[in-house]
C-alpha cells in the first residue's frame, strides 16, 4: 500500500475506533454519580466516602498513566506497542463498567465497599486502552498539519460517541422512556449496550491502522518511575500545559459530571429527554470545530484563537446566569435560553480542549529537541491521566455542591421510587406522579446553587487556564516549526 493511501485509510480509521471508546468514558464519568444518587440511596456520609473514593482512584492513576506510557514504549510485539494494550484495555474495561450498572441488590455500605473495587479496577483497565490509543498519535504522523487532522478527527469521532452517550442515556433512563420503566433496570441495560459497542469500535484502529514502527528496532527501555518522573519534570513546556490543561478540564466538566443534570431535573422535571436536548445543543456545535479546525489553525496562531473563545464561552455562560436567575422558573423559553448558553459556552470549552491537545502532543519533538528522546508514550499518558484527575476533582466539586445545596434530600426520594418501580410495587404512572411531588420541594436557593456551580465556576477555571497558557506555553506555531526543522537537520547529520 502506498504511503498516501494508508495515511488515508489512517485518517479514517484511527478516528472511528474512538466513537464506542468514548461511549464508556461518557457513561462512567459522567452518569455514575447520577446512577448511585436515583438508584441506591446514599446518605451524606456514604456520598463522601465514594467521593473520597474517585479522588483517591485518580491520585492513583498518578502512577498508574505514566508507568502504563512506560510499560508501551517497552513493549515489542509484531502487532507493535500500542494495539495489544488498546485490545486488552478495551475488553477488561468494558467488563469492568458492565459490573457497575448491574449490581440490583447490593446496597448501603455493601455497595461503597463494590464501589471501591470497581472503581480502581476501572482506572487500571481503561488507562490500558486509553493511554495506547492516544499515544499513537505522534507515531503516526510528525507533520504539523497531518497530526492535526488527526487529532481534530480522533477529536470529533470521540465527541459524536460522547454525545451519542450524553444524549441517550438520561433519555433511556431517566422519566418515562426509561427502559424497563425504571433507571436502575435501564441503567444496567444501556451499560451492556455500550460495553459491546466498544470492542466493536475499536477493531478499526486495531486492523486498519498502521503506525510507524520505527523506533521498536531500538531496545526496549526499563521501566523506571525515576524515568518517567525525569521526563515529566525535565519538559518545562509539558509541566505547564499539563497544568493548565488540568484546570482547563475541570472547569469544562462541571456541568456534564452531573450539575447539570440535577439543575435540569430540578428546575425543569424529571424528564430525560430535556437533559438530552440540553446535551445535545450544547455539544453539536463544537462539531464545526472538530471538523474545521485543521483549516483554522492554518489561518489563526493558536493564542489569538484563544483570545475569540473565550470572548464566546464568556457570552454563554453569562446567558445561562441570567437567564437562571431572572427568567420564570420552570418556564420553556427558560430552558431554551440557558440551553443557547450552554452551547455558546461548550463551543469555546471545546476550542480550548482542541489547543490543549495539539499544545500537549507537540510536547514531544520540545523532549526530542532537549533531551534526545521521544517518549511519546509517557509524555501521551499525561494527557489520560490530567483529564481522570480533572474528573475526580470534578466529582469532588459536584459532590460537595450537593451536599452544600441539600441535593441528597430530595434525591433519596427519587431513589426509593425508582426502586420500587424495579419491584413493580409501583406502575410507570405513580412513578411519574410521585417525583413529580417529590420535586415541588426544591428550594429556590438549591436552584440558583446549582446554576452558580455550573456557570460562574467554570468560567473562573477557564480564564485561569488562558492567562496561564498566554504567559508559560511558548510551543508557537512558528517555534514548533522551527523545531522540527532543526531535528531533521539533526537526523541528516547522523
Amino acid at each position: 500500500m502506498s504511503d498516501r493511501k494508508q495515511l488515508e485509510q489512517n485518517l479514517l480509521m484511527y478516528p472511528l475506533g474512538t466513537v464506542g471508546r468514548d461511549m464508556v468514558y461518557a457513561l462512567f464519568a459522567n452518569f455514575l454519580l447520577t446512577f448511585v444518587l436515583f438508584t441506591k440511596h446514599p446518605d451524606n456520609s456514604q456520598l463522601a466516602v465514594i467521593t473520597g473514593i474517585m479522588v483517591a482512584a485518580r491520585i492513583f492513576d498518578a502512577l498508574n498513566d505514566p508507568l502504563m506510557g512506560n510499560i508501551i514504549e517497552k513493549t515489542r510485539t509484531r502487532w507493535g506497542k500500542f494495539k495489544p494494550w488498546l485490545l486488552i484495555g478495551c475488553i477488561t474495561s468494558s467488563a469492568v463498567v458492565i459490573a457497575a450498572f448491574n449490581n440490583k441488590n447490593i446496597t448501603g455500605w455493601n455497595f461503597v465497599i463494590y464501589f471501591g473495587v470497581i472503581y480502581f479496577l476501572y482506572s487500571i483497565t481503561y488507562t490500558m486502552n486509553d493511554i495506547s490509543y492516544w499515544g499513537m498519535v505522534p507515531a503516526l504522523s510528525s507533520n504539523g498539519n497531518i497530526r492535526n487532522k488527526f487529532t481534530a478527527r480522533a477529536t470529533l469521532f470521540a465527541g459524536i460517541g460522547s454525545t451519542l452517550a450524553s444524549v441517550l442515556i438520561p433519555m433511556l433512563t431517566t422519566g418515562n422512556l426509561a427502559l424497563g420503566g425504571n433507571a436502575v433496570t435501564a441503567f444496567g441495560i444501556v451499560a451492556v449496550i455500550i460495553c459491546i459497542l466498544s470492542p466493536l469500535f475499536a477493531m478499526f484502529t486495531i486492523i486498519g491502522v498502521r503506525e510507524n514502527r520505527d523506533d521498536m528496532a531500538k531496545p526496549a527501555p526499563a521501566i523506571s518511575l525515576r524515568m518517567i518522573a525525569k521526563t515529566i519534570t525535565g519538559n518545562d513546556q509539558l509541566m505547564w500545559i499539563s497544568l493548565i490543561f488540568l484546570l482547563q478540564q475541570i472547569g469544562n466538566g462541571l456541568v456534564v459530571g452531573g450539575i447539570g443534570s440535577i439543575y435540569i431535573y430540578f428546575e425543569f422535571g424529571y424528564a430525560g429527554g430535556l437533559y438530552s436536548l440540553f446535551t445535545m445543543v450544547g455539544m453539536f456545535v463544537t462539531a464545526f470545530l472538530m471538523i474545521f479546525y485543521p483549516a483554522l489553525a492554518k489561518k489563526v496562531n493558536r493564542k489569538s484563537l484563544m483570545i475569540n473563545l473565550q470572548v464566546v464561552s464568556l457570552a454563554g455562560y453569562a446567558i445561562m446566569l441570567l437567564a437562571g436567575l431572572f427568567l420564570p422558573t420552570g418556564a420553556m423559553v427558560k430552558f431554551y435560553v440557558i440551553t443557547v448558553g450552554y452551547m455558546l459556552a461548550n463551543f469555546g470549552q471545546y476550542g480550548f480542549y482542541l489547543i490543549m491537545m495539539i499544545s500537549i502532543i507537540n510536547t514531544v519533538e520540545y523532549n526530542e529537541h532537549k533531551h534526545g528522546k521521544r517518549a511519546e508514550a509517557i509524555i501521551s499518558s499525561l494527557r489520560p491521566f490530567l483529564t481522570k484527575l480533572g474528573s475526580a476533582i470534578c466529582v469532588a466539586l459536584t459532590s460537595a455542591t450537593y451536599m452544600i445545596f441539600k441535593v441528597t434530600s430530595i434525591s433519596q426520594g427519587i431513589s426509593d421510587i425508582e426502586n420500587q418501580a424495579a419491584e413493580k410495587l409501583i406502575t410507570d404512572i405513580q412513578k411519574t406522579s410521585l417525583i413529580e411531588n417529590l420535586l415541588q420541594n426544591v428550594q429556590k436557593s438549591q436552584s440558583i446553587g446549582l446554576l452558580i456551580s455550573m456557570t460562574v465556576v467554570p468560567l473562573a477555571f477557564m480564564l485561569v487556564s488562558y492567562f496561564l497558557y498566554k504567559k508559560k506555553y511558548i510551543l508557537t506555531e512558528e517555534e514548533y516549526d522551527r523545531i522540527c526543522q532543526e531535528l531533521e537537520e539533526r537526523r541528516v547529520v547522523q
